[in-house]
Formats: structure tokens, sequence, C-alpha cells
């Protein structure tokens, strides 16, 4: 008797423990736009997806970022996503053990504006090429 009352009082807290730790959570989304949209972006070296992407993430903090696309130049920089009053300590602790709620703390991010490649000038080319070409045939004459 005495022993299952022991074992309903253990199964009790540990459903107690269980609730208390699971109670609270935190979801970090960012969302990242282009101009123009289509662009692949990767954040900190890890794809992310193409534009206008979301991508959750872990911590916050600052976040190197690339966006490419064909025909634009690749554009790198950096962002830094700041805490909220309530993820810092020992505020985080009570928020995420004491409400039972998914917190969800969704940041968008200024959009990245891709400047399009400008093709070079077809008489700096030429003189490009033919400035190689004479340097290619003075080392063969050597």
């Amino acid at each position: 008797m005495k022993s299952q009352a022991t074992v309903e009082v253990l199964l009790l807290a540990f459903a107690v423990v269980t609730g208390w730790l699971a109670c609270g959570c935190v979801e970090r989304i960012a969302r990242i736009q282009t101009d123009p949209p289509g662009a692949f972006v990767v954040v900190n070296d890890e794809e992310a997806g193409i534009s206008p992407v979301r991508f959750s993430f872990l911590w916050y903090g600052d976040y190197d970022i690339m966006a490419r696309k064909p025909g634009y130049q690749t554009l790198k920089t950096h962002y830094q996503i700041n805490a909220p009053w309530y993820q810092y300590p020992p505020i985080d602790l009570v928020v995420e053990t004491l409400i039972p709620n998914m917190i969800r703390d969704e940041r968008v991010l200024p959009t990245l504006v891709l400047e399009p490649i400008e093709p070079p000038a077809t008489e700096d080319l030429v003189g490009r090429a033919v400035k190689l070409r004479e340097e290619a045939l003075f080392k063969v004459i050597q």
C-alpha cells in the first residue's frame, strides 16, 4: 500500500515537473525581402532560401547576410537583431517557464536592394582584348 502511494506521488511529481518545463517557449523568426524579389539569400553561411524568405534563428545578435541574383551585384551586409525586454536574464527564465503559451518573436529585416550589373562598354572590352593579345604575343616571342 505504501509503495503504491509512493509511485503515485512520484508520477504526479514527474507530471508536474514535465508540465512546468514544457510551459513556455520562444519561436524566433526573421523575414528578408529583396528588391527585386527572387534573390538567393544566405545567412551566416547557411542557405536561407529565395526571397522573400522566412527563417528561424536561435540567438539575438549580429547576422551576416548575402543576397545574389543573376544580372545584379552580390550584396553582402549584416544586421543586428536585438533581444526584446522579456529575453534578458532573469526575466527570460520567468517568462519561458511560467507563461504556458508559445511566444512568437517575428522580425522583418529592412529590404535588401540589389543594384543591376552594368555591362562594360564595347570600347573597353576591345581595348583590353587587344592589350592581352599583344602581351601574349610578346611573351611567345621572348
